[in-house]
């Protein structure tokens, strides 16, 4: 079980990308600013250690400095680390640290940055009595680290498998603290991309005697963490505000040029942002489709209007659930047996039309954001400049919308539902985030150009607003639709990062859990039409993991795994994030920016501007950082 998203970008955009000034310094920004913004989605925790939440890495993205980080190419630079060392023959990377403080909420230096609070943060990830989501990325990884986990876990027991675990000392686990400036991991097995992962959270340190004493209460509150990154919390109420205040003690405090960054929640943010915009009360908001228009053709708008950053951290992709969860009404037994037909998936996998469903949010050019793959373009090279995404058939994937290929498909289906029992018309639940800026919108369009392609007498889709608290575990988590937009994030720059949200490791009883986060749980088991298909996949996986080298087998074995996974439909790529059109007074340029972690999330290296950026700045800026 590894890290899971839903496609709520938008939320995301408005924590990173959509702060306000009060203050300004010139068109270059200014050292003494404040940044204002609404949000409407709030965090689940605070607690880096455990979360896989996306919309909660903000805090600790901005608050906890990692080892290494990511210039605004995506290049890897020093963090706390100030240099390292690989040992290929012993597996062992050692990173020499700087010196660094701890403080509190309220500023105040509590301790020294040292090498045994990277190893006390990974020990207390590592027990499962803390529940970490982000833990099992550090599973073959770090030489011994799952072994711990589950000798804890099961104490000498079976687990379901009927694999006897038992305990072992912490020490055999691979990391160390040699000296206080000093940190050693030792890997399981060679593992290419491992000091990219080490800007992602589950490798962030923590005050060792500070988890030590609260224990499960760690970051239960602001005032229950320590800080040494380039803000900390100063003020925090759910549902109210959030305040992030410049850590003077941090070391990089001379480029961190924004002083204080205050949000304030509102239900209603992606509405009343622009409102707010034009009565010059806020400095941030989104752009939504149904304004667009109005204030591109106004002259006193449409030099607010920008974009936000083009990133490939992020792929959408629909999910066929096969294991569905959702009420009676939606009838899902009928939907099971619908959803194990190849025919009746590929039927609404060449019938979404991907551009006009796009448009809604990127109504200039929606082509340039499509994706034929899980694994966006530009995402992983070999040295020689191989593009994972063209690799073993990938490449030669076109836009899978088709007219022709969707009404054959159909039409084959049609029989073989109908032998199994299948109802018509199918009913297809497809739910959305209310908050999230024209999610409904683009089920709306879903809805009306699926039912008038297939027929309304053959798919009945159901677009349905969910919950807008916790829709990540009321809905994709809970099984709770049938057919939906979901994403996922790159943890690190290896193909592997794109196989998590789908892989499900075989055990002594064969692939019992099925495919983990596009819900295809029972289909291995039951005897779904669907499993032998499935089981293809996880071979197919777990023959590309066995090739721990960088090079071009490893970049097949991963490809022939993704193109099966899209040639029998079980997951519809669908697109990048969409770039945003905003009203923003950052240069989007400036920060740190990877197609994985954390590191596009953080504001130190941005400024504020007196301005709001228009299309023709954000055009210049983005010309001369690709110059630079």
């Amino acid at each position: 079980m590894r890290r899971r998203h839903l496609g709520m970008m938008a939320l995301v955009l408005a924590i990173l990308m959509t702060l306000t000034a009060c203050g300004g310094g010139g068109s270059g920004g200014t050292s003494e600013s404040t940044y204002r913004y609404l949000y409407s989605g709030e965090i689940q925790t605070m607690n880096y250690l455990v979360t896989p939440n996306i919309d909660d890495f903000v805090f600790p993205a901005n608050t906890v400095d990692t080892l290494i980080e990511f210039d605004n190419k995506g290049q890897i630079r020093e963090g706390l680390a100030t240099k390292w060392d690989y040992d290929e023959e012993k597996l062992t990377w050692t990173l020499e640290l700087r010196e660094a403080k701890w403080i509190d909420h309220n500023g105040e230096e509590v301790a020294d940055v040292t090498a045994q609070d990277f190893v006390d943060a990974l020990k207390y990830a590592l027990d499962p009595g803390n529940e970490s989501g982000t833990v099992q990325l550090t599973f073959g990884v770090i030489n011994n680290a799952e072994k711990y986990f589950n000798g804890l876990a099961y104490n000498g027991e079976a687990d379901e498998d009927g694999v006897v675990w038992d305990p072992i000392d912490f020490e055999e686990v691979g990391v160390k603290a040699l000296d206080d400036h000093t940190l050693e991991y030792t890997l399981e097995q060679p593992v290419p991309y491992f000091l990219s992962s080490l800007a992602y959270v589950v490798y962030m340190p923590a005050y060792g005697p500070q988890l030590e004493e609260l224990g499960k209460d760690f970051a239960t509150s602001m005032d229950k963490m320590y800080y040494n990154g380039a803000y900390y919390i100063s003020e925090y109420e759910p549902q109210s505000h959030r305040v992030l205040t410049k850590n003077p003690l941090n070391y990089d405090a001379d480029n961190v040029f924004i002083e204080r960054i205050e949000a304030q929640y509102n239900a209603e943010a992606s509405t009343m942002g622009p409102e707010m915009v034009k009565r010059g009360e806020t400095d941030y908001a989104v752009i939504g489709s149904e304004i667009m228009d109005d204030w591109m053709n106004n002259d006193e708008t449409k030099d607010l209007i920008s974009r936000a950053r083009v990133t490939t951290d992020l792929s959408y992709f629909y999910c066929f659930n096969f294991n569905p969860q959702f009420d009676a009404e939606f009838e899902p037994d009928n939907w099971k047996l619908a959803v194990n037909n190849e025919n009746f998936r590929k039927a609404l996998f060449y019938g979404l039309n991907k551009e006009k469903e796009l448009a809604v949010v990127e109504p200039t050019a929606p082509e340039n954001f499509v994706l034929n793959t899980i694994t966006p373009k530009n995402f992983a090279s070999l040295e020689d400049g191989t593009d994972f995404a063209t690799v073993g058939g990938l490449g030669d994937l076109e836009n899978t919308f088709n007219p022709e290929e969707a009404v054959k498909y159909r039409d084959l289906a049609k029989p073989e539902l109908e032998a199994a029992g299948v109802t018509f018309p199918i009913k297809v639940l497809m739910p959305y985030n209310p908050i999230v800026t024209d999610w409904d919108k683009e089920c709306q369009v879903a809805e009306q150009q699926l039912e008038e392609l297939l027929g309304a007498d053959f798919i009945d889709v159901i677009a349905q607003a969910g919950p807008t608290d916790n829709f990540l575990a009321q809905v994709r988590r809970a099984g709770n639709y049938a057919f939906m937009k979901c994403n996922w994030g790159a943890d690190y720059q290896d193909p592997e990062t794109w196989t998590d949200p789908f892989y499900q490791a075989a055990g002594a009883n064969g692939y019992d859990d099925g495919m983990s986060y596009a819900f295809l749980g029972t289909s291995v088991t039951d005897g779904g039409a669907s499993s032998d298909t499935i089981k293809e996949y996880f071979d197919l996986l777990e023959k590309a993991k066995e090739n721990t080298n960088n090079d071009i087998t490893r970049y097949e074995g991963f490809a022939k795994a993704e193109k099966h996974l899209i040639d029998h439909a079980l997951v519809l790529p669908f697109s990048l994030s969409n770039s945003n059109y905003v009203a923003t007074k950052l240069n989007v340029f400036e920060g740190q920016y990877a197609p994985f972690g954390i590191s596009s999330y953080r504001y130190k290296g941005m400024k504020l501007r007196d301005n709001f950026i228009s299309m023709e700045e954000f055009e210049e800026e983005r010309a001369a950082m690709e110059d630079n």
